[in-house]
């Protein structure tokens, strides 16, 4: 069953994590890391772990990059959770680093994780060859910087100050940096480590991404605050255009569903071993969290 695969796969993780954090003592920042570090689906590992296996890479090796990954994204959550940004108080049914702590140490947090994600994929345990390292370091770069996701975070931020809605175009544009810039990083992944054509599994991710924020905003408006760990509704209260505001909600889970089934389509070349991501796609359209 895939949630069984999934929650496996997060706990490899989790414990790869605690390895990497374990050596730098217990500082109030790396206490904080290691709280923003913990919990969550860890579906972006479970895509770099999945992509790797396709690719006949081992786990020893994808584990790096698994929790790299999840390193980078947990940095994102902790500096998009602040009052500058997203002003959440509640992340993974837990107050965020700023609250737990203070803004500065959440900051600093960030800041840390950010560079953990880095020192794993150029670790040389990460992979033999400094080349393929050296791809996973670049093109994590881009994903995670003013050519992805901050990107995607800076367009958020300013679509709550403008006084025209964004289109659905835009907000497809906001979303592939946001929030599927780094998906299309993880699912490529496998593919990068092995020096593969990384066309099919980009495909795919394009789609899922999609598909996960479309999720994200169907939950925004039907799901349950105790189960998805996170404030509710609060782009509706701030007035910003959703995938849902646009569609309507019927509408949206149509979109959504038919992404996945774009996702499964692209990775045809894969045959019946890419069962498992066609599985974690339909799981990102069928979650309560």
């Amino acid at each position: 069953m895939f949630p069984e695969r999934l929650a496996a796969a997060a706990g490899h993780v989790q414990t790869h994590l605690n390895s990497a954090l374990a050596p730098l003592g217990d500082s109030d920042v790396v206490m904080a890391m290691r709280y923003a570090a913990q919990g969550g689906k860890r579906l972006r590992a479970f895509l770099v772990l999945e992509s790797a296996r396709l690719h006949g890479i081992s786990p020893e090796i994808a584990i790096w990059p698994a929790a790299a990954i999840e390193a980078m994204h947990a940095y994102s959550l902790v500096h998009d959770d602040m009052p500058c940004m997203d002003d959440d108080d509640l992340r993974r049914g837990l107050p965020t680093v700023h609250v737990q702590w203070n803004e500065a140490i959440a900051v600093l947090c960030g800041d840390a994780l950010q560079s953990l994600a880095f020192e794993l994929v150029t670790t040389p345990d990460c992979h033999p060859d400094p080349a393929i390292r050296r791809e996973l370091a670049l093109s994590l770069a881009r994903a995670s910087g003013a050519q992805g996701m901050v990107l995607g975070q800076a367009m958020d931020i300013a679509a709550e100050s403008s006084l025209t809605p964004l289109t659905l175009d835009q907000i497809t544009t906001l979303q592939k940096g946001k929030t599927g810039a780094l998906i299309e990083w993880s699912a490529c992944c496998g593919a990068r480590l092995a020096g593969a054509d990384i066309a099919p599994l980009a495909a795919y991710a394009h789609a899922l991404g999609l598909a996960f924020q479309i999720a994200d905003d169907i939950l925004d408006v039907t799901g349950d605050e105790q189960t998805t760990g996170k404030r509710l509704n609060k782009d509706a209260d701030a007035g910003k255009a959703t995938f849902v505001s646009l569609l309507g909600l019927e509408a949206a889970k149509t979109r959504a569903a038919e992404l996945v089934e774009q996702a499964s389509d692209a990775l045809s070349p894969y045959g019946a071993e890419g069962e498992t991501l066609r599985q974690a796609a339909a799981f990102v359209i069928s979650r309560d969290s």
